[in-house]
């Protein structure tokens, strides 16, 4: 069984690790078939499950509830769950929040922001609560954004970002996500911190990548985003959605993905 210690030691010694969504029982037993590192129960089900345009409807009874049914289809992956809209703006709301997904059987929550979670993350971590920060794109926050956008494009956007990661990481938290940043601002966040650093259009230096299965199934129907990639078409066999998640721990583990055509270069 995969945990915060292994992934730890994954940074260390310089092995990627993966990480998928996933909301039910069946897809997380085909994970734990082809080995999927960690599972993110993530926040994404309002829009792949539930059907809305957003995150932002998704409750915490709903997390919840997708958060058991992953636990009982898989025993081997890292089990991280979203915390959802407005569920942690306060720390009594993030105590709740946080105590309901662990309680459902997630064993890290992941957790949207910068510098001003620092609060958030130690008291969670004082009660036992393992936290992943995302920074960077974060979907939450598309209404301020003014969309899906790539973040930390300048060098000052950059610094930020890093001040950000330096805040929360001094504060406890145990892993960080960075989505749709450039290459290289993930790379100096990767170096500078000892946690382990997933990516999502991060790049390939990043420690961990994770897809939204429903886009790594090929399942997008319509614009894919450029960090999306589809490893079930030429996946053959019985079962090839077993074969297309084995495909993907692979190609991340041995580095071949995300390749260069996945990224985003910006000189900073």
């Amino acid at each position: 069984m995969i945990s915060l210690s292994k992934l730890q030691q994954y940074k260390a010694e310089g092995t990627r690790f993966s990480c998928l969504t996933c909301y039910d029982a069946t897809m997380a037993k085909a994970m734990e078939v082809a080995q999927i590192d960690t599972i993110l129960i993530g926040d994404s089900l309002g829009m792949t499950i539930q059907g809305h345009d957003s995150t932002l409807p998704v409750t915490v009874q709903d997390m919840a509830y997708h958060t058991r049914a992953v636990r009982r289809g898989n025993q081997h992956a890292l089990i991280i769950a979203d915390l959802p809209f407005m569920s942690y703006s306060t720390l009594p709301e993030a105590i709740d929040s946080a105590r309901q997904v662990m309680q459902a059987g997630a064993q890290m929550i992941k957790i949207e922001g910068g510098a001003w979670l620092a609060d958030t993350v130690r008291v969670l971590a004082q009660g036992g609560v393992p936290t992943c920060v995302h920074l960077g794109l974060t979907p939450q926050s598309v209404n301020v954004f003014g969309g899906y956008k790539v973040q930390a494009k300048t060098r000052s956007a950059a610094d930020q970002l890093l001040a950000d990661c330096e805040a929360v990481v001094e504060a406890g938290a145990v892993m960080l996500l960075l989505e749709c940043v450039p290459v290289q601002a993930a790379q100096e966040v990767q170096a500078r911190f000892g946690v382990p650093v997933i990516g999502i259009g991060a790049g390939l230096h990043c420690d961990g990548q994770v897809l939204v299965m429903q886009d790594m199934l090929g399942l997008t129907f319509g614009k894919s985003a450029r960090f999306v990639r589809n490893f079930l078409q030429d996946q053959q066999g019985e079962n090839p959605i077993v074969e297309a998640f084995k495909s993907y721990h692979q190609a991340v583990r041995e580095g071949t993905y995300p390749a260069p055509e996945h990224t985003f270069q910006i000189e900073l």
